[in-house]
């Protein structure tokens, strides 16, 4: 790794004042995107991204890195229930990559294994429709990544 690529555990360091931290959520078609509060306590979902070409979709990160004065994005690592690495994990990995080379504040990897189903195993005990559904599944399980980070990263307070 290099040192565009932090643990949780290091992600206090980078904070700053007014600066806040960004989950993502690579799915195949749509990249879901949440932002923390300013005090890194709370993840709310944000955007859902329709996934283009690499540049295209690094410009708008960058953006939305810009305006929400990103100091760490927190991206979700499908791994298998077993714990390895299959090829949506090395995709992600790749799009990481990619990322922090495109100028992307430092990136931490986060285990997102359980993240889609238990938020669609909640919006369906909410009893939301299947169409409203797909549409906030990507972002609402980028806020579900993010909140995960923040909560272990908050635990791990000195």
């Amino acid at each position: 790794m290099t040192d565009r690529y932090v643990a949780v555990e290091d992600l206090r360091g980078l904070l700053r004042s007014e600066a806040r931290l960004i989950g993502l959520d690579l799915g195949e078609k749509t990249i879901g995107v949440a932002v923390s509060d300013v005090n890194h306590g709370l993840a709310s979902p944000l955007v859902t991204l329709a996934r283009g070409k690499f540049g295209e979709n690094a410009a708008q990160l960058r953006a939305i890195f810009e305006s929400e004065k990103a100091c760490a994005v927190v991206i979700g690592l499908p791994l298998n229930m077993d714990g390895s690495e299959g090829p949506r994990a090395q995709a992600t990995r790749a799009f990481a990559r990619n990322l922090a080379a495109a100028g992307a504040p430092p990136i931490c990897l986060w285990d997102e294994r359980w993240s889609t189903a238990a938020v669609q195993r909640a919006m369906i005990d909410a009893d939301v429709s299947r169409k409203r559904r797909a549409e906030a599944v990507d972002k609402l399980a980028a806020a579900f990544i993010l909140q995960g980070a923040l909560d272990r990263m908050n635990f791990s307070r000195p």
